[in-house]
């Protein structure tokens, strides 16, 4: 039988004094999982805010998405599904200090 599900998504963007920072909101109706995302423009580079948008977007949608792996990999081996010796994943996202 197949299956639809709609999962809403709201993106919301601020941008000031050269930092544009982003905040991706998932909202499965079981549970609500928000991503966050920050780029800076150097200085001595000429400001264009879309390139800021864009990573910062970016990198809020892959935290997200490593979180959902993260979740997933924990219900899986709630329900016995995971393997023996299962790797650990590389994580999602980026520190501050590399944003």
């Amino acid at each position: 039988m197949a299956k639809t599900t709609e999962w809403p998504v709201r993106l919301i963007l601020t941008e000031e004094d050269g930092t544009t920072l982003a905040r991706v909101e998932l909202d499965t109706g079981i549970r609500t999982l928000t991503g966050h995302g920050r780029a800076r423009c150097n200085p001595e580079d000429t400001d264009v805010p879309v390139i800021g948008d864009e990573l910062a977007a970016g990198r809020a949608m892959k935290d997200l998405a490593g979180q959902l792996i993260r979740l997933a990999d924990r219900d899986l081996a709630g329900v016995g599904a995971a393997r023996p010796g299962h790797e650990r994943r590389t994580l999602y996202g980026w520190a501050d200090e590399l944003a």
